[in-house]
Protein backbone atom coordinates (compact mmCIF):
# COMPACT_ATOMS: atom_id res chain seq x y z
CA UNK A 1 0.00 0.00 0.00
CA UNK A 2 1.42 3.58 -0.81
CA UNK A 3 0.07 6.65 0.34
CA UNK A 4 -1.05 9.24 -2.71
CA UNK A 5 1.46 12.48 -2.89
CA UNK A 6 -1.65 14.82 -0.77
CA UNK A 7 -1.29 11.94 2.29
CA UNK A 8 2.70 12.04 1.59
CA UNK A 9 1.78 15.96 2.24
CA UNK A 10 -0.26 15.09 5.02
CA UNK A 11 1.84 12.86 6.83
CA UNK A 12 5.20 15.05 6.62
CA UNK A 13 3.04 18.03 7.82
CA UNK A 14 1.30 15.80 10.57
CA UNK A 15 4.92 14.96 11.66
CA UNK A 16 6.06 18.49 11.65
CA UNK A 17 3.13 19.50 14.02
CA UNK A 18 3.80 16.55 16.76
CA UNK A 19 7.30 17.99 16.40
CA UNK A 20 6.18 21.55 17.11
CA UNK A 21 4.06 20.44 19.75
CA UNK A 22 7.48 18.85 21.56
CA UNK A 23 8.56 22.03 21.02
CA UNK A 24 6.13 23.65 23.39
CA UNK A 25 6.54 20.86 25.82
CA UNK A 26 10.26 21.24 26.37
CA UNK A 27 10.31 25.21 26.22
CA UNK A 28 8.76 24.90 30.10
CA UNK A 29 10.16 21.84 30.70
CA UNK A 30 13.34 21.68 33.58
CA UNK A 31 16.40 20.72 31.80
CA UNK A 32 16.32 17.26 33.62
CA UNK A 33 13.58 16.13 31.49
CA UNK A 34 14.76 13.69 28.92
CA UNK A 35 15.04 15.53 25.18
CA UNK A 36 12.51 13.38 22.86
CA UNK A 37 11.38 13.98 19.35
CA UNK A 38 12.60 14.39 15.81
CA UNK A 39 15.50 16.13 14.57
CA UNK A 40 16.31 16.75 10.91
CA UNK A 41 19.66 18.56 10.24
CA UNK A 42 21.93 18.66 6.51
CA UNK A 43 25.79 17.81 7.14
CA UNK A 44 28.40 18.85 4.40
CA UNK A 45 29.03 15.04 3.04
CA UNK A 46 33.09 15.03 3.72
CA UNK A 47 32.21 16.16 7.20
CA UNK A 48 29.60 14.07 7.85
CA UNK A 49 32.08 10.77 7.03
CA UNK A 50 34.78 12.06 8.52
CA UNK A 51 33.86 13.69 11.90
CA UNK A 52 30.10 14.14 12.51
CA UNK A 53 28.57 10.56 12.18
CA UNK A 54 31.72 8.50 14.11
CA UNK A 55 30.77 10.46 17.06
CA UNK A 56 27.16 10.25 16.89
CA UNK A 57 27.10 7.19 19.02
CA UNK A 58 27.55 9.14 22.11
CA UNK A 59 24.72 11.70 21.07
CA UNK A 60 22.45 9.28 20.79
CA UNK A 61 23.57 7.30 24.12
CA UNK A 62 22.54 11.04 25.74
CA UNK A 63 19.67 11.44 24.51
CA UNK A 64 18.40 7.99 23.19
CA UNK A 65 14.71 9.28 22.94
CA UNK A 66 15.71 11.63 20.16
CA UNK A 67 14.62 10.74 16.36
CA UNK A 68 17.96 12.04 14.29
CA UNK A 69 17.14 12.16 10.69
CA UNK A 70 20.45 13.51 8.63
CA UNK A 71 21.19 14.88 5.30
CA UNK A 72 24.33 14.94 4.03
CA UNK A 73 24.66 16.55 0.66
CA UNK A 74 27.17 19.28 -1.09
CA UNK A 75 24.11 21.09 -2.30
CA UNK A 76 22.97 24.75 -0.40
CA UNK A 77 19.41 22.75 0.98
CA UNK A 78 16.71 25.17 1.89
CA UNK A 79 15.98 25.06 5.54
CA UNK A 80 12.40 26.31 5.70
CA UNK A 81 11.18 24.21 2.37
CA UNK A 82 12.52 21.09 3.45
CA UNK A 83 11.93 21.68 7.14
CA UNK A 84 15.31 21.81 8.42
CA UNK A 85 15.58 22.40 12.06
CA UNK A 86 19.56 23.11 11.88
CA UNK A 87 22.45 22.60 9.07
CA UNK A 88 26.27 22.87 9.04
CA UNK A 89 27.20 24.81 6.17
CA UNK A 90 30.95 25.32 4.95
CA UNK A 91 31.62 29.10 3.19
CA UNK A 92 29.55 32.48 3.01
CA UNK A 93 25.62 32.17 4.06
CA UNK A 94 24.50 34.56 1.70
CA UNK A 95 20.56 34.72 3.03
CA UNK A 96 20.72 37.47 5.22
CA UNK A 97 17.33 36.31 6.71
CA UNK A 98 19.21 32.87 8.12
CA UNK A 99 20.59 33.42 11.81
CA UNK A 100 23.97 32.06 11.12
CA UNK A 101 26.60 30.75 14.41
CA UNK A 102 30.08 30.82 13.36
CA UNK A 103 32.27 28.07 14.42
CA UNK A 104 35.43 28.62 12.82
CA UNK A 105 37.39 28.15 9.94
CA UNK A 106 38.87 24.80 8.35
CA UNK A 107 42.48 25.45 7.07
CA UNK A 108 42.61 24.75 2.98
CA UNK A 109 45.61 22.98 1.14
CA UNK A 110 46.82 22.47 -2.18
CA UNK A 111 47.29 19.22 -3.56
CA UNK A 112 47.96 16.93 -6.12
CA UNK A 113 48.90 12.78 -6.67
CA UNK A 114 52.66 11.82 -7.21
CA UNK A 115 52.02 10.46 -10.81
CA UNK A 116 50.02 14.31 -11.58
CA UNK A 117 53.11 15.85 -10.53
CA UNK A 118 55.62 13.44 -11.85
CA UNK A 119 53.87 14.51 -15.45
CA UNK A 120 53.50 17.78 -15.03
CA UNK A 121 55.55 18.42 -12.51
CA UNK A 122 55.51 20.62 -9.30
CA UNK A 123 54.15 23.93 -9.19
CA UNK A 124 56.60 26.21 -7.27
CA UNK A 125 55.01 29.72 -8.15
CA UNK A 126 51.66 30.84 -9.33
CA UNK A 127 53.04 31.49 -12.58
CA UNK A 128 53.68 27.42 -12.67
CA UNK A 129 49.82 27.22 -12.15
CA UNK A 130 49.11 28.77 -15.88
CA UNK A 131 51.65 26.59 -17.43
CA UNK A 132 49.74 24.35 -20.10
CA UNK A 133 50.67 21.23 -18.98
CA UNK A 134 48.59 21.81 -15.33
CA UNK A 135 45.67 21.30 -14.90
CA UNK A 136 42.60 21.90 -12.03
CA UNK A 137 39.52 19.54 -11.49
CA UNK A 138 36.95 22.10 -10.91
CA UNK A 139 34.15 22.00 -8.53
CA UNK A 140 30.64 23.42 -8.29
CA UNK A 141 27.36 22.48 -6.84
CA UNK A 142 25.34 23.00 -10.11
CA UNK A 143 27.30 21.29 -13.00
CA UNK A 144 27.39 23.93 -16.23
CA UNK A 145 28.08 26.33 -14.37
CA UNK A 146 31.57 28.41 -14.33
CA UNK A 147 34.38 26.91 -12.30
CA UNK A 148 34.84 28.67 -9.11
CA UNK A 149 38.87 29.42 -10.12
CA UNK A 150 42.04 28.55 -8.26
CA UNK A 151 41.90 30.80 -5.25
CA UNK A 152 44.70 32.30 -3.32
CA UNK A 153 45.97 35.42 -1.47
CA UNK A 154 46.69 39.04 -2.97
CA UNK A 155 48.06 41.54 -0.60
CA UNK A 156 45.10 41.60 2.49
CA UNK A 157 42.60 39.76 -0.26
CA UNK A 158 42.10 36.28 -2.61
CA UNK A 159 41.99 36.14 -5.80
CA UNK A 160 41.42 33.52 -8.28
CA UNK A 161 42.75 32.28 -11.35
CA UNK A 162 41.03 30.46 -14.19
CA UNK A 163 42.91 27.40 -15.00
CA UNK A 164 42.81 24.43 -17.45
CA UNK A 165 40.66 21.37 -16.58
CA UNK A 166 38.49 18.90 -18.52
CA UNK A 167 36.95 17.38 -15.63
CA UNK A 168 33.96 18.91 -13.65
CA UNK A 169 32.22 17.20 -10.32
CA UNK A 170 29.37 18.35 -7.79
CA UNK A 171 30.63 15.60 -5.55
CA UNK A 172 33.16 16.44 -2.45
CA UNK A 173 34.06 12.87 -2.99
CA UNK A 174 34.13 12.67 -6.48
CA UNK A 175 36.55 16.10 -6.08
CA UNK A 176 39.07 14.52 -4.04
CA UNK A 177 39.07 11.01 -5.91
CA UNK A 178 40.00 12.84 -9.03
CA UNK A 179 42.81 14.43 -7.09
CA UNK A 180 43.97 11.04 -5.88
CA UNK A 181 43.27 9.35 -9.37
CA UNK A 182 45.94 12.26 -11.17
CA UNK A 183 43.13 13.75 -12.99
CA UNK A 184 44.74 17.04 -11.53
CA UNK A 185 44.63 19.53 -9.11
CA UNK A 186 42.75 20.11 -6.11
CA UNK A 187 41.57 22.34 -3.38
CA UNK A 188 40.50 21.01 -0.44
CA UNK A 189 39.95 20.94 3.79
CA UNK A 190 42.94 19.48 5.09
CA UNK A 191 40.38 17.60 7.32
CA UNK A 192 39.19 15.92 4.37
CA UNK A 193 41.80 14.73 2.57
CA UNK A 194 44.35 14.67 5.81
CA UNK A 195 44.56 11.38 5.53
CA UNK A 196 45.59 11.06 1.75
CA UNK A 197 48.44 13.40 2.35
CA UNK A 198 49.49 11.03 4.93
CA UNK A 199 49.31 7.96 3.21
CA UNK A 200 51.49 9.24 0.26
CA UNK A 201 48.37 9.23 -2.27
CA UNK A 202 48.19 13.34 -2.33
CA UNK A 203 50.81 15.74 -1.92
CA UNK A 204 50.82 19.47 -0.99
CA UNK A 205 52.60 22.57 -2.87
CA UNK A 206 52.31 26.25 -2.84
CA UNK A 207 51.46 26.36 1.13
CA UNK A 208 51.91 29.92 1.27
CA UNK A 209 49.35 30.25 -1.82
CA UNK A 210 46.46 28.73 -0.36
CA UNK A 211 42.64 28.52 -0.35
CA UNK A 212 41.20 31.33 2.16
CA UNK A 213 40.00 28.99 5.05
CA UNK A 214 36.59 27.87 4.84
CA UNK A 215 34.15 29.83 7.33
CA UNK A 216 32.08 26.66 9.32
CA UNK A 217 28.68 27.88 10.58
CA UNK A 218 25.63 26.21 12.29
CA UNK A 219 22.24 27.99 10.69
CA UNK A 220 18.78 28.09 11.43
CA UNK A 221 15.80 29.26 9.57
CA UNK A 222 14.16 31.15 12.72
CA UNK A 223 15.07 31.73 16.70
CA UNK A 224 11.71 30.07 17.15
CA UNK A 225 13.79 26.97 15.86
CA UNK A 226 16.13 27.16 18.91
CA UNK A 227 14.53 24.22 20.81
CA UNK A 228 15.88 22.42 23.12
CA UNK A 229 16.41 19.36 20.45
CA UNK A 230 18.47 21.98 18.72
CA UNK A 231 20.49 23.26 21.43
CA UNK A 232 21.69 20.53 22.70
CA UNK A 233 22.84 18.92 18.96
CA UNK A 234 24.46 22.17 18.05
CA UNK A 235 26.04 22.48 21.42
CA UNK A 236 27.85 18.62 20.84
CA UNK A 237 28.05 19.58 17.17
CA UNK A 238 30.56 22.12 18.63
CA UNK A 239 32.55 20.51 20.96
CA UNK A 240 33.16 17.64 18.67
CA UNK A 241 34.21 20.29 15.40
CA UNK A 242 36.39 22.57 18.03
CA UNK A 243 39.80 20.47 17.77
CA UNK A 244 39.31 20.72 13.63
CA UNK A 245 39.20 24.61 13.44
CA UNK A 246 41.45 27.56 13.22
Amino acid sequence: MQLTEDGRVFHARARDLLAEVDDLHSMFASDRVALRGRLRVDLPSELARTTIVPALPAFMATYPELELEVSSTDRQVDLVQEGFDCVLRLGPIGDETLIARPLGKLRMVNAASPAYLARHGVPLSLEDLQHKEHRAVHFARTLGAKPYGWEYPRGDSYARLQLRGALHVNSVQAYEAAGVAGLGMIQAPLLGIGRYLESGALIEFLPDFQHKPLDVSLVVAHRRNLSRRVRAFMKWIETVLAPHLE
